[in-house]
């Protein structure tokens, strides 16, 4: 317990797995948890003594099934193992930490997920604030710096597992980035400049970033050095695999913000039955294919050139089928050989793994074939970069046995004459038999016992045993070792001779394979930085083949990409929607037309249900789709290309922050409009609905009148709302327009044609909407009568005739300030709580307060 007390003591913060036996046990409040988290058996250490402690474990060769969960767990685990045969010491055996598992840095395959990757971030919270990102089970390493909210979208298209922070900075961090983030914190001095320039040479083998590009990213570089000082930390000092940094550009990208990237649906969804664009997108043929289209996905592009060579390899790989599916078939027996070969370098790639690489190698020869043959200007640029290196194949799949083991240590991983040796040794221990079978039957010939057999055990060798009927037949010269019930045990100088040099072939045996299985690792462990870009074209090549299959399967069109500020849509679907309808049951697509020019801001009105904020999204969707180089869910689409995508859609709070529906709605609007710029697309749903109705409208018709007015930019809009005064707005701005979601009224009731046409709509339905959701007649009943008599006592007001009378009766107000029925209107006003009131009350009310105005 004083060399537990020891490992714990050095590593406090992590849960630590000691191994006593064949068991790794836990103690103290590790051993509650391990319980709880488990579902194993906790019991008691030393119980009714002082030093009395819960404990609780699992069987050594259990920790791939338990370890998984505790990270999951979100726990640090701590690995400490006996470094020595407790059998070859009389004293305490020898421990130490052999890993720091941490949910950021794993390379356990039941902790990792095939194709998303596990980032480890780090955050220095400066100005401005610096941010990396690493994947060290593939080696991907970045860094970037820019405001807050540039950092917090990075932080959502990223998804680190752990985030290494200052340790005095945690309040900030969670003020601005929220508390969801598993947090690690280090002292300032893991935060400095210099540090960090030491930290990162030394590891890269440099003497400066300049060939990295990323001098001018100071902050970054600081987060940078605090993830290499992590990983040394945590004793995971074989990162050769970590052969480069990468800057992430800001500029080279389109802007997805956080609330755009959740309203979308992109990766993520609320709803567990719900579907997602990634699900629906990916059918790459690789793990690190699916990896790959995740980043893609979250990091659209802005260069037109960039996208147009993605969509001409799509439009080739359509246009040839069976070339596409040779390119699957490859790219399927390729793996992951990104993160396999970034086990090479850590020391932890067993035979089979080894093999995977070899057979993928192979692959990567045919895939270049392939790609050299196609006449595709960007496919050969990438058979230019693939290199299948197959003289390393060939030693690999020379040296190791097609069947070899998953561990070394259990023999036969090598293949015959490969180490001459080797090969003595083992037609020494293969002739074993036969050498037994002869001392057998030489030795009951001279014996005359016929019952007499050669065997073997672990405590006595090998051994001559006789029944106890022929005993009084065995010659003095043998050896008794072991009495049983019915028969006795003896060896023979022979047999200790044979069984010396036996045993001593197979230890030599398994010393030799292991020798020549770490020289081999060792000569692909030089290759790792080369074999890694094959990994990375692979991975590009499946995310291209996966868009075209998608493409021609689902019936998507190729967008076309320029420089203008045109969206141009014809028949546009919602990508996940028309994979999801009942089979059979088609689409309704819709027309988008979007300019700076003419029709800059679309409002759209129309019931709930009708599919407006179905149409928001797809717009979106579609848009994102193009500029990842994807072909699109229409029957043609005209992009221009855009910046930034905004969206403002639906629902939801932050109450542990404080932060009402309402509030959440604003906060995600004032960062639209605080960011948008003339290629943004904007969508927003509902603006305004979370609070009181000439609130909502005034916010609404606020908001729209500044993304039209806005003196530096055109951003293109798509408004859906359920104010139909905002309808009024196409009179008074020239590029506002008009549409409407269609309905059809049948005996009283509506079908939804889910169908956008020209002019704004008067009506919103919701009242057949909630009897269709089964709401009490009675109550629906009740509705329609309020609506009546609602719609009874505005008939004839617009909103621009409000806003105007508000405007003269404010100038009035400013002339008569003395004025006592002035008074009694502002003692009125501030005495009443508007939101208590019913709908019929707060009309009542400002009739009365019109009364009083006229009055002036």
């Amino acid at each position: 317990m004083k060399q537990y007390n020891a490992f714990k003591a050095k590593y406090p913060d992590a849960m630590l797995l000691f191994r006593v036996g064949d068991f790794y046990e836990t103690y103290g409040d590790d051993a509650v948890k391990a319980a709880e988290i488990l579902g194993i058996v906790q019991t008691t250490r030393g119980k009714g003594t002082p030093n009395e402690t819960e404990m609780a474990g699992f069987p050594h060769h259990a920790l791939d099934t338990y370890l998984p969960k505790l990270v999951r767990s979100g726990q640090k685990v701590a690995v400490c193992d006996q470094l020595e045969d407790p059998k070859l010491t009389k004293t305490l055996v020898k421990r130490g930490i052999t890993e720091l598992v941490t949910p950021g840095v794993t390379f356990n395959d039941n902790v990792l997920v095939q194709k998303e990757n596990n980032f480890l971030a780090a955050v220095h919270l400066d100005k401005p604030i610096g941010v990396s990102f690493i994947d060290v089970s593939t080696g991907e390493f970045y860094l970037t710096q820019g405001t807050a909210e540039y950092i917090d979208k990075l932080m959502q298209s990223f998804s680190p597992s752990e985030v290494l922070i200052q340790r005095n900075k945690r309040k900030d961090f969670i003020d601005l980035f929220g508390g969801s983030y598993y947090l690690t914190v280090f002292d300032d001095w893991v935060f400095g400049d210099q540090y960090a320039d030491e930290v990162l040479n030394r590891h890269f083998h440099t003497l400066s970033l300049k060939g990295f590009g990323v001098s001018d990213l100071p902050k970054g570089i600081v987060a940078a050095g605090a993830i290499i000082h992590y990983l040394i930390e945590t004793q995971h000092d074989n990162t050769s695999h970590i052969t480069s940094l990468s800057r992430i550009d800001q500029g080279q990208y389109v802007w997805l913000d956080k609330f755009t990237i959740r309203n979308l649906e992109i990766l993520h969804t609320p709803n567990p039955n719900a579907h997602t664009l990634i699900d629906i997108l990916d059918k790459t043929c690789s793990p690190m294919g699916g990896r790959q289209l995740r980043r893609w996905i979250a990091m659209p592009l802005k260069d037109k050139q960039r996208i147009a060579a993605r969509h001409d390899v799509v439009e080739y790989l359509v246009n040839n089928m069976e070339v596409m599916e040779k390119y699957q078939e490859s790219i399927r027996l390729v793996g992951d050989l990104e993160r396999l070969i970034s086990k090479v370098s850590m020391g932890r790639i067993n035979p089979r793994e080894l093999l995977q690489i070899s057979r993928a190698l192979e692959q990567v020869a045919l895939l270049k074939k392939l790609c050299d043959s196609s006449g595709n200007e960007q496919i050969m640029k990438y058979a230019e970069q693939l290199n299948p290196y197959s003289s390393l194949e060939k030693k690999i799949k020379n040296t190791l046995r097609t069947d070899a083991p998953a561990l070394v240590s259990k023999g036969n991983v090598i293949n015959d004459g490969i180490d001459t040796e080797l090969d003595e040794l083992r037609k020494l221990s293969r002739s074993g038999r036969d050498y037994l079978l002869e001392i057998q039957t030489r030795e009951v010939k001279a014996t005359g016992i016929s019952s007499l057999k050669v065997g073997y055990n672990n405590v006595f060798g090998y051994y001559l045993e006789v029944t106890n009927t022929h005993k009084d037949r065995v010659p003095d010269t043998w050896i008794r070792r072991q009495t049983l019930a019915n028969a006795e045990r003896y060896i023979t100088e022979e047999l200790k001779e044979y069984e010396q040099k036996i045993l001593g072939a197979e230890e030599k045996i398994l010393a030799l394979e292991q020798k020549i299985y770490n020289n081999l690792v060792a000569e692909v462990a030089e290759m790792v930085g080369p074999i890694q870009v094959d990994a990375s074209i692979v991975a590009k090549l499946d995310c291209l083949v996966c868009f075209a299959n998608i493409s021609l399967k689902n019936n998507y069109s190729r967008p076309v990409i320029d420089d203008s500020y045109v969206i141009d849509i014809k028949k546009g679907r919602h990508p996940v929607i028309e994979q999801m309808l009942p089979p059979g049951e088609p689409y309704i697509d819709n027309d988008v037309y979007l300019d700076n020019e003419r029709q800059q801001i679309i409002i759209i009105t129309g019931p709930n249900m009708s599919g407006k904020s179905a149409l928001l999204r797809q717009t979106a969707l579609i848009v994102l789709l193009a500029q990842i180089g994807c072909y699109v869910p229409a029957e043609s689409a005209h992009i221009g290309i855009v910046d930034k995508i905004f969206t403002r859609v639906g629902a939801s709070d932050n109450i542990s922050s404080g932060e009402s529906t309402f509030m959440v709605e604003m906060n995600e609007t004032a960062s639209i409009l605080n960011n948008v710029s003339s290629r943004s697309l904007v969508l927003l749903d509902e603006i305004g609905r979370g609070t009181s109705t000439y609130d909502g409208i005034s916010i609404a018709w606020a908001i729209t009148e500044f993304l039209h007015e806005h003196p530096s930019s055109r951003a293109k809009v798509m408004f859906a709302t359920h104010y139909h005064e905002l309808n009024e707005m196409e009179a008074s701005f020239q590029r506002i327009k008009n549409y409407h979601v269609t309905v059809k009224e049948l005996d009283n009731s509506i079908v939804f044609l889910r169908k956008m046409k020209r002019g704004g709509s008067a009506h919103s339905f919701g009242i057949h909407v909630a009897a269709m959701a089964g709401m009490p007649q009675k109550v629906v009943k009740r509705a329609e009568l309020l609506l009546k008599s609602l719609e009874k006592a505005h008939a004839g007001e617009t909103i621009s005739k409000k806003l105007q009378d508000d405007t003269n009766n404010m100038q009035m107000s400013f002339i008569q300030l003395e004025d006592p029925l002035l008074l009694q209107i502002k003692d009125d006003i501030l005495n009443t709580d508007i939101n208590t009131l019913t709908p019929v009350e707060a009309l009542m009310k400002l009739n009365e307060i019109k009364k009083l105005l006229s009055k002036l």
